[in-house]
């Protein structure tokens, strides 16, 4: 039997997240040229975040690219300026092919990429592939963003609701 590979992704964990956007920050900082968070204040163009927290409903909600499976940003770049690749599933921009025109913009159904406007450039999400642990889910304090493997985030919140559910019947026991 072989073993499939499975690819790391970015978790959101709602609950946690407290709109402290530390994730956006590193995310700049990490897209920056001097990848110094004081230097990239000053530099032209400006760094621009790959994720947004937004407020939706009451709560923190960090918007990421998802790096779908059948990408319609992908299917719709006419330049081939992103490009899923089909071992990790990422999907990634090609800065040289990219005219502008903002069609992945426009399809995304997450609203996650972006637009450097001085320089018409779409721009999304890469998972910080020159990093072990993208930016955003290093800097996130409360643990909001996870990356993972399905397999193992799956696990991790199935023991932390048994625990929950334990703490729980504890306290009924003792009423």
């Amino acid at each position: 039997m072989i073993a499939m590979k499975e690819n790391k992704e970015i978790f959101v964990r709602l609950e946690r997240c407290m709109g402290c956007r530390s994730c956006e920050m590193a995310c700049a900082v990490e897209h920056s040229t001097s990848k110094n968070l004081i230097s990239s204040i000053s530099e032209k163009p400006v760094p621009v975040r790959l994720l947004y927290v937004e407020k939706a409903e009451g709560r923190n909600v960090p918007m990421i690219c998802r790096h779908c499976e059948d990408a319609p940003c992908v299917a719709v770049c006419r330049t081939g300026a992103l490009v899923q690749d089909s071992i990790s599933g990422v999907v990634e921009r090609i800065e040289e092919n990219c005219m502008g025109c903002w069609m992945c913009a426009m399809i995304c159904p997450y609203g996650v990429v972006g637009r450097k406007k001085e320089v018409r450039m779409a721009v999304k999400c890469d998972r910080c592939k020159s990093l072990e642990v993208p930016a955003c889910v290093a800097a996130c304090p409360t643990g909001a963003l996870i990356y993972s493997t399905q397999r193992v985030f799956a696990e991790m919140m199935r023991k932390e609701a048994a625990a929950r559910i334990a703490r729980e019947a504890r306290g009924l026991a003792k009423a």
